[in-house]
């Protein structure tokens, strides 16, 4: 039922589907009228000129039978495809609008096995399993009343031998729900393995750590092997149940038939219209047992997917967005909170009371020790999570009651962790400027100039130059190379507020003066704050914030703090040692 709205488009062509494999069904049920007759008719008279009409009769409605069977395919395999794109975009779509929050505490491996296998399992199980299921069922059903008209004594037997099935089918789905679960949160965990395997190989190699990283990839396939067997012994076993119970259902019918045929109580051709019911009748009966099995799959697949269309977004738009009217980019925070869901009662605020202001054209460096919370405050800037006390404000509206595209559109933020997407470097660059026309005179002069603040001069010498392809997460290119085009990418999107986390920490002394004249001439007119872990990027700022266990101790300028304030002056020798390694280098 969960699924309903997003199979109702395709309900009519899956109606027709059924309908066409319940008609192939009561075909198939026809043919055993046309046996009775022929066999109490021209076999028991010995008239052989009625034979072939019989013969021609059954030839046609094998012919229909099979006719049906393809255009009940022909019905469900198109949407069935339709609802797993839909299922699959409505899924990538939750992925996107859900807070960084939600990816944190989910690993990847998990989603990818629910947006892949598990969604292939959805669209199999409606396009097959549902269909199969439902008229399977309608034709034992019809089959039954069929077997009472033939002979009510055979088809008594017949239905109370399937007794054992139906209560074989409640205990088969009780146990086989859970391992089917089991299984299929197993194979998430293994996707998770090998992805992280293979992003990290690099390390591995480095380290000698993959006799480590297959000995654990070892265990957990073993686990999943494990599991996948018992799902294939919970299935043998009811399939022993559907093919032993039929065979001795048509053993004790056949002895009560010859009985009844002996004392003239049945037509031989009745007991042989029986006997052919009951074998169109078989296949129905052993369907169950995978047709269940994959039901069951299916409905844990469901469950699955809901767990993330159903998780709760608390950084959403507002009902009734502000705007910023005139923007200058001007960004206060006004006794700012966080911290992490979580987080016990008795842990202190990752973010405790931060009071800041940001004039338009202002440039601010937060520094503090490791652990102080300035990557924590520039992430919130963006709304990649939200405050759990205070307000930040751009340009005087708060940020939570702008919508998210317009605050990411000012608000633009390069990462010390650069990411890199497998496209080329054009597209990577202009990600934050989408109205700009590909190709066109704007776009590649934003290009060329972000570009150039960024010293991303190796562009020039790349097989493609700015179209060459960078590889899946850019690593095909040197951690420096990958901060100067995320560094790019910032200035590009042209925004009122530029963060900073540290772009910078990748450079080597030379290549860093460089893009730091070149920043000079973008933060004269965009108000900047800058994560700073060398003193050399403290020297860009106008102003530095000093952080000190999720508080701003002290705001000044460089020169201010180095005079006034002991535990600066003890943070920024910390750093000294950095910068002196990259010089030595």
């Amino acid at each position: 039922m969960r699924l309903l709205p997003f199979v109702r488009p395709a309900l009519p062509r899956i109606i027709l589907g059924m309908v066409a494999a319940l008609l192939a069904g009561l075909v198939a049920l026809g043919i055993p009228l046309v046996l009775q007759a022929l066999v109490d008719g021209p076999l028991a008279s010995g008239d052989s000129a009625q034979v072939w009409p019989a013969a021609i009769i059954v030839l046609v409605l094998g012919v229909l039978e099979a006719a049906f069977i393809m255009a009940r395919r022909f019905f469900v395999l198109t949407p069935g495809t339709h609802v797993e794109a839909h299922l699959r975009t409505t899924l990538y779509t939750k992925l996107q609008d859900l807070p960084v929050a939600f990816h944190d505490r989910w690993q990847s491996g998990q989603l990818l096995s629910r947006a892949m296998s598990d969604l292939g399992l959805i669209r199999r199980w409606l396009s097959f399993g549902v269909v199969l299921l439902i008229v399977n069922l309608v034709t034992i059903v019809v089959g039954a009343v069929v077997l009472f008209f033939w002979n009510w004594i055979l088809a008594l037997v017949f239905l109370v031998c399937s007794i054992p099935l139906w209560i074989y089918g409640y205990v088969f789905e009780q146990k086989y729900s859970v391992v089917a679960r089991r299984s299929q949160d197993q194979q998430g965990d293994l996707a998770t393995a090998v992805e992280e395997s293979v992003h990290g190989i690099r390390v591995l190699k480095a380290f000698g750590r993959g006799k480590h990283s297959l000995e654990k990839f070892t265990r957990q396939a073993d686990q999943l092997r494990g599991t996948e067997l018992d799902k294939a012994r919970a299935i043998a076993n009811i399939w022993l149940w559907l093919l032993l119970v039929p065979d001795v259902a048509f053993a004790l019918c056949l002895g009560g038939g010859v009985w009844l045929v002996a004392n003239d109580q049945m037509t031989g051709g009745a007991l042989v219209a029986f006997f052919a019911t009951a074998t169109v009748l078989r296949f129905p009966i052993e369907s169950i047992g995978f047709l269940l099995s994959m039901t069951f799959d299916t409905r844990t697949a469901v469950d699955r997917l809901f767990e993330v269309l159903d998780s709760p977004n608390p950084i959403t738009d507002p009902t009734d967005p502000a705007t910023v009217t005139e923007p200058r980019g001007r960004l206060t925070f006004e006794g700012v909170h966080f911290r992490y869901q979580d987080a016990g009662p008795d842990v202190p605020d990752l973010v405790d009371g931060v009071d800041l202001e940001l004039e338009p054209g202002e440039t601010m460096a937060l520094v503090g020790l490791t652990g102080s919370g300035k990557t924590t405050l520039t992430a919130l800037t963006t709304r990649l999570y939200d405050v759990t006390g205070g307000a930040i404000k751009l340009d005087g509206v708060d940020i939570r009651d702008l919508t998210r595209e317009e605050l990411r559109r000012r608000v633009a933020m390069a990462f010390e962790d650069a990411t890199l997407f497998s496209a080329s470097v054009r597209d990577n660059v202009l990600l934050g400027r989408p109205e700009l026309t590909p190709g066109s005179q704007e776009a590649d002069a934003v290009l060329a100039e972000a570009l150039e603040i960024a010293q991303a001069e190796f562009v020039a010498e790349l097989p493609d130059g700015e179209n060459t392809t960078v590889g899946e997460e850019g690593l095909s290119l040197s951690g420096g190379q990958r901060q100067r085009l995320a560094l790019a990418r910032a200035v590009a999107a042209a925004p009122s507020v530029l963060v900073l986390d540290d772009p910078l920490s990748a450079l080597d002394v030379d290549t860093e003066a460089r893009v730091e004249a070149a920043l000079r001439r973008v933060l004269a007119t965009t108000t900047a704050l800058i994560v700073a872990h060398r003193p050399s990027t403290v020297q860009l700022a106008d102003r530095v914030a000093l952080l000190q266990d999720g508080k701003v101790t002290a705001v000044g300028t460089h020169s201010q703090l180095l005079a006034t304030n002991d535990h600066y002056r003890y943070v920024i020798s910390s750093l000294e040692p950095d910068n002196t390694r990259e010089v030595e280098k």
